[in-house]
């Protein structure tokens, strides 16, 4: 029996399909795409990134150019929410592209059973390949299957970018645009 397009794995290889090219040629990455219920509500999520990172004006031309042509595609039968933004900084981990961008990078995962008698471990993520995780944990190195993990997420140290940031000379939170203006203040040139 065929599957409706209306479905989730459907709906998202769809719309991945579709929105992919434009995406990419914005100059963003096209992080993840998740066709979700909640409650009673529909909601067709759209994550994009790009080095720079991605704030509320690169959602809004995001949203620009995805929302026509998820229009134009039209999916979804039933009434959904489109919902496009940044992964963030603790981003979920869910593909193996999502793990191997993330190599080197501090993440928790939780996993369906428990390994050295936790279900969940927090470390740097040393290596992701043909479907298994390698993560460095203290002192030592856990390896677990890709498939046995429930979720995973990027760890952000809060704490230590507010002491960098603490660090910084004041002029490093002047705004671009403020920064080429070198008058006194006083009208005085």
């Amino acid at each position: 029996m065929a599957k409706r397009q209306g479905e989730p794995k459907n709906v998202v290889a769809a719309v991945t399909q579709a929105i992919a090219g434009a995406v990419t040629e914005a100059g963003f990455e096209l992080w993840d795409v998740e066709y979700v219920k909640e409650g009673s509500e529909r909601f067709l999520r759209i994550t994009v990134d790009r080095p720079e990172g991605v704030d509320m004006n690169a959602c809004e031309q995001a949203m620009r150019i995805i929302d026509p042509i998820v229009t134009e595609l039209d999916p979804i039968e039933e009434q959904y929410h489109l919902e496009v933004s940044s992964p963030g900084l603790e981003r979920s981990l869910r593909t193996e592209r999502h793990f191997e961008a993330c190599v080197g990078s501090e993440i928790r995962v939780r996993l369906f059973t428990a390994v050295n008698g936790s279900k969940e471990w927090t470390g740097t993520l040393t290596g992701c390949h043909d479907g298994l995780l390698t993560l460095k944990t203290g002192s030592q190195e856990l390896t677990f299957e890709r498939k046995c993990v429930s979720k995973a997420n990027v760890v952000f140290d809060f704490d230590a970018a507010c002491a960098e940031a603490a660090a910084l000379p004041e002029e490093a939170f002047v705004p671009e645009e403020e920064k080429g203006d070198e008058t006194d203040g006083g009208g005085n040139e």
